[in-house]
């Protein structure tokens, strides 16, 4: 089975979950569900993409990701709703509001976090602190240090959440700044190497917070030919991270691909493009005995007009 029938099949058999180098449970070990709903890059797409605009046309935007979002919340108890970054910038949404809707529009809902992308200070720290009030959820980054700036104190590296009785810890992790952002618009903004940080923040997560599942939210970029740090090698360099949910190069991936990492621990990646054209979903089970998360299901939903 390839990547583009794992996405057919909504629903795993143990030899799809092979594939990702997760076990399949059997169906008498089954334990607690959790859906995980994820964005990234959503570069202020509130409306559709209009007719027009090829391929695109009719889809992405704020409101019917919010019906998709609310039916699957009805289906399933325990959902976590996360973004990789980059919320702000790309429609005159943005330049005329300045990412006051968008902010508004995500916490109506109801997403439980995100992280920070590089577009997200294209008016400033002073442009993001005017509008974090209008988040009613907490931006991760770990890998900023924000100390020396007016936004010390606004942000916490992770966040445990608690589902189903299971602890699920969640990161965030930025790409470097400079270079890439006008040195005016991220200050005294430091940038901290993001595999230390992540092999700092996993421990922490795993040894002192006690937590089953472990997820990152990256706006590092899914994969580069150079040196630059990017999802596969936080995978491949970082163990106890079993899901990467990745953002900035617009990467529409069908399924998540497996990456093995130290200590033979595998970590999943995804992605799903830009614009809200997407909605990735991925299921895990949880074995009653061992708490040990296993993927159930993993899915692209496109968000389209009726």
């Amino acid at each position: 089975m390839n990547r583009r029938d794992f996405l057919k099949n909504s629903t795993l058999g143990a030899a799809s979950l092979s594939l990702l180098g997760v076990p399949a449970l059997a169906a008498d070990t089954k334990g607690s569900r959790l859906t995980i709903l994820h964005t990234n890059d959503m570069h202020s797409r509130i409306e559709p993409f209009p007719e027009g605009s090829g391929q695109f046309a009719g889809m992405g935007g704020m409101a019917r990701r919010a019906t998709l979002i609310q039916q699957i919340r009805a289906q399933e108890p325990n959902v976590l709703l996360l973004d990789s970054g980059d919320v702000f910038q790309g429609t005159p949404y943005f330049n005329f509001f300045e990412g006051e809707l968008e902010f508004k529009l995500m916490s109506q809902m109801g997403y439980d976090a995100g992280t920070l992308g590089n577009h997200d200070f294209d008016n400033g720290l002073e442009g993001l602190a005017k509008q974090l009030p209008n988040a009613n959820f907490p931006f991760l980054i770990a890998n900023y240090d924000f100390s020396q700036t007016l936004l010390a104190g606004r942000f916490q590296p992770y966040k445990v959440f608690t589902k189903a009785g299971h602890r699920i810890g969640v990161f965030g992790l930025g790409i470097e700044m400079a270079g890439l952002v006008a040195d005016k618009n991220f200050g005294k903004t430091v940038y901290l190497d993001p595999i230390a940080t992540a092999r700092t923040t996993v421990a922490r997560l795993r040894d002192t917070e006690r937590c089953d599942l472990v997820v990152c939210l990256s706006h590092l970029g899914y994969q580069y030919k150079n040196e630059k740090v990017d999802d596969h090698k936080l995978a491949a360099q970082v163990a106890g991270i079993d899901l990467i949910l990745g953002g900035h190069t617009h990467t529409f991936l069908d399924a998540p691909v497996p990456i093995d990492g130290p200590n033979g621990h595998r970590t999943l990646i995804n992605q799903v493009g830009w614009s809200g054209i997407n909605l990735g979903r991925i299921d895990y089970e949880f074995e009653r005995k061992s708490r040990r998360p296993s993927v159930a299901s993993a899915s692209v939903v496109p968000v389209r007009t009726a």
